[in-house]
């Protein structure tokens, strides 16, 4: 089965697994479908009834934890997830009892771990996203996260920055979300070919801003105590592959 990538549209194959009474099914997302001499191929669309059916079903047997798990490995992206989460999804339509916890079942261990997984990214990211203020008034960030974090991040964000527009981009899947001090809404950019995302450049981004981002550096490099740096338990709070996206860490000039 090959549909769009989107958890609706997962949904959907699930609601056609059974509908068709498909016994051995792949689940895969359009952009990573490779074609197969041996297997007959069925393009999925989205439906949303057939989508809310499914996860009616899922909420009489899956606990509220159990179904942001599933959420949340779906969000993943990683290969053959989706073959973990059908085959939770199957196991828990026909217990008679909770499988949320029954980590001796293979997928129900895998989507927990990838979910937790997935979990700690959405906490970093809610920890060292780092705004700044473009020309156009609205406060920027760009993020390339393990995981598509952007859903998980986005209630954070809104309620926190209530009252200022912002937008966060995520560069590794070329989609944003931005607030526009009403709603969050999804977007997509197509960046200058001079735009360098690790940069603060008068180009892009406002005076006020650069004058900040100077004083920042400044602040963070008096404070630092040479003698008492400890990089291993710094690495631990703040992994390096962050370091690109925090002010803080890039030089003057």
């Amino acid at each position: 089965m090959i549909y769009d990538g989107s958890f609706d549209g997962f949904l959907s194959c699930v609601f056609e697994v059974y509908n068709l009474k498909l016994h051995q099914v792949k689940i895969v997302r359009s952009n990573h479908f490779q074609q197969s001499f041996f297997g007959a191929n069925l393009e999925i669309s989205v439906d949303s009834h057939k989508a809310d059916r499914v996860w009616s079903a899922l909420k009489k047997k899956v606990s509220a934890k159990g179904q942001s798990r599933l959420y949340y490995a779906f969000l993943s992206e990683i290969p053959q997830i989706e073959d973990h989460l059908l085959k939770y999804i199957q196991y828990a339509l026909k217990s008679d009892s909770p499988i949320d916890t029954d980590f001796t079942n293979e997928n129900v261990l895998k989507v927990s771990q990838v979910a937790k997984s997935v979990g700690r990214e959405k906490h970093r990211m809610e920890a060292f996203v780092r705004f700044r203020l473009s020309k156009d008034h609205v406060y920027f960030a760009t993020i390339t996260p393990d995981f598509d974090v952007l859903p998980l991040i986005t209630k954070h964000f809104r309620s926190r920055y209530a009252d200022q527009k912002w937008m966060i981009y995520d560069l590794a899947r070329n989609y944003g979300i931005y607030y526009d001090l009403e709603k969050v809404d999804k977007v997509t950019l197509d960046f200058p070919a001079s735009f360098d995302p690790v940069k603060t450049t008068e180009e892009f981004f406002s005076g006020e801003e650069l004058e900040f981002q100077i004083l920042w550096r400044d602040y963070f490099s008096s404070t630092n105590i040479p003698s008492r740096r400890n990089l291993k338990l710094h690495l631990q709070h703040v992994p390096k592959r962050y370091w690109k996206y925090l002010s803080e860490k890039q030089p003057n000039g």
